[in-house]
C-alpha cells in the first residue's frame, strides 16, 4: 500500500442529507401506516410536477443553457428522490454550490448514481487508500465519470507512487483524465516500461507528462513513432538531449517537422549541416513559433552581426527572451566596447549566458564611474525603452568573439 491509512471520522451531512439518504422503502418502514401513504403520496406528487431542466437550474444551478445540455442525458428521470441523495452526498464532501454545478456540468449522469450503492463504498475505499475528503472532492471535479467506477481505486495505487504524490497526480490529471479511463496493462503499463527503456527513468517519465498530457495514455505504436522522430533530429536514445527531443517531437508528424527544419534553415540562412547541429543541440527549437523565430533572425545576424554558423553551435541564445534579455545586454556590451571600457575578447554570448546577478556583477558594477548612467540605461532598456546613449548607427562586427 503506498499510502499510510487513515481512520476518518465518518462524514457529516446538513439536514437536507439525512432526508435524501433514506429512500422510500425505508421510509415505509417507519410505524405508522400513515408515514408510509404520505411519503408514497408525496413521491406520486412531485413524479407528475418534476422537471429535470428546472431541477438542474434550482438544485444543482446550472445556468439555464447548461441545464438544455444536460438535461438531454438525463431525460428519464421522473423524479427528484434519486438526484436529491446525490447532491446531498457531494455536499457533504465539501462541494460548494458551485463545485456541484460544474460536476454535474461536466457529467450529468452523476445525478443518476444510486447512492447507498456507488458513491458511498467509492468513498471508503478511496478513504481506506489515505485520501482525505478535500482530495476525494477534487478527484470528483476532476473527473466525475472516472470517480463513479470500481477500477478508480485501482487506478490511484498504480499512479500515485509513480507521480510521487496524489497532489502531482492531481496536476496530471487536470491535463489529462484518460490517466483515469485508460488500460493500465495494454496502454499504460508497455508505454512506461518502453520509456525506460529507452532511458528515461520515472521522474523524467512524469515531468514529460505535463507538458505532453497523452504519453502514457496514447496507443503503445504511436509512443514508439515518437522516440523513432526523436532519435532521427540528432537525440539518441540514453543521452541527455532525448527527454528534450521527445518533448518536441511528441505529436508532431514528420512532415511537420520537415517543414520546420525547412523554415529554420530559410529564416536562419542554415545550412542542412547547421540546422541539424541546432536541432540535434536545442530540439525545443522545433516549438518556437515563426514569428518568435524571425524576430530572432532579424536581431541576431542583422542587429548584432552574428554568423549563422555562430548560432547554429550555439542555438541556447535562441531561449532568452529577446526584449528581456538579449536586447538589453546587447546594448550594454556594445556601450561598453565602443567606448573603450570592455576588452574586445569579452563576446556578446558570454554576456547573454550568466544570471542577471553576474552580468549586473560583471558589466554594469565595475563601470558606473566611468559610465555613471549605465544601470539606469540597462534598466530602461529592460523595460523596452533605448537610452540615447545606446542608440547605435551601424550594426557590431565583433561581438561574436569567443
Amino acid at each position: 500500500m503506498f499510502l499510510v491509512q487513515k481512520q476518518h471520522p465518518p462524514l457529516s451531512f446538513p439536514p437536507r442529507a439525512t432526508v435524501a439518504f433514506v429512500s422510500l422503502r425505508y421510509q415505509c418502514l417507519l410505524p405508522t401506516a400513515q408515514s408510509c401513504s404520505t411519503a408514497a403520496a408525496a413521491d406520486s406528487a412531485s413524479r407528475a410536477t418534476f422537471s429535470v431542466q428546472d431541477y438542474l437550474v434550482a438544485s444543482c444551478h446550472l445556468t439555464p443553457a447548461q441545464a438544455v445540455k444536460a438535461s438531454k442525458v438525463i431525460s428519464h428521470l421522473k423524479s427528484p428522490s434519486r438526484p436529491d441523495a446525490v447532491v446531498a452526498f457531494l455536499s457533504g464532501l465539501g462541494l460548494s454550490d458551485a463545485d456541484i454545478a460544474t460536476a454535474v456540468a461536466y457529467d450529468p449522469k452523476l445525478l443518476c448514481s444510486e447512492v447507498e450503492r456507488t458513491l458511498v463504498p467509492r468513498l471508503s475505499e478511496l478513504r481506506d487508500l489515505g485520501l482525505s475528503p478535500s482530495q476525494i472532492a477534487r478527484l470528483v471535479l476532476v473527473d466525475p465519470a472516472r470517480f463513479r467506477r470500481p477500477t478508480v481505486v485501482s487506478k490511484l495505487r498504480f499512479y500515485v507512487p509513480l507521480f510521487g504524490s496524489f497532489e502531482n497526480l492531481l496536476q496530471a490529471l487536470k491535463s489529462n483524465s484518460y490517466l483515469l479511463s485508460s488500460d493500465l496493462e495494454r496502454v499504460v503499463k508497455p508505454n512506461l516500461t518502453f520509456l525506460m527503456e529507452c532511458g528515461l527513468d520515472a521522474c523524467d517519465i512524469v515531468k514529460l507528462s505535463l507538458p505532453v498530457p497523452r504519453l502514457l495514455t496514447t496507443k503503445p505504436e504511436r509512443v514508439r513513432e515518437m522516440v523513432m522522430r526523436a532519435e532521427a533530429i540528432g537525440a539518441p536514445r540514453g543521452s541527455g538531449m532525448f527527454r528534450h527531443a521527445l518533448l518536441a517531437v511528441a505529436f508532431l508528424s514528420e512532415e511537420k517537422i520537415a517543414a520546420k527544419m525547412e523554415f529554420l534553415k530559410k529564416t536562419f540562412r542554415w545550412s542542412d549541416a547547421e540546422a541539424a547541429v541546432a536541432v540535434s543541440k536545442l530540439p525545443l527549437v522545433l516549438k518556437h513559433s515563426k514569428d518568435r523565430l524571425r524576430r530572432m533572425s532579424e536581431f541576431l545576424i542583422i542587429q548584432v552581426g552574428l554568423e549563422p554558423e555562430y548560432i547554429a553551435h550555439r542555438p541556447a541564445l535562441l531561449t532568452y527572451s529577446l526584449e528581456r534579455r538579449l536586447r538589453p545586454r546587447y546594448y550594454v556590451v556594445r556601450f561598453l566596447k565602443e567606448n573603450g571600457l570592455l576588452e574586445h575578447d569579452r563576446s556578446y554570448y558570454t554576456a547573454v549566458q550568466v544570471s542577471e546577478n553576474i552580468f549586473m556583477e560583471k558589466f554594469i558594477r565595475p563601470f558606473m564611474e566611468a559610465a555613471p548612467s549605465i544601470g539606469q540605461d540597462y534598466a530602461a532598456a529592460c523595460r523596452g525603452e533605448v537610452p540615447t546613449r545606446f542608440r547605435f548607427q551601424e550594426p557590431s562586427t565583433d561581438l561574436a568573439n569567443a
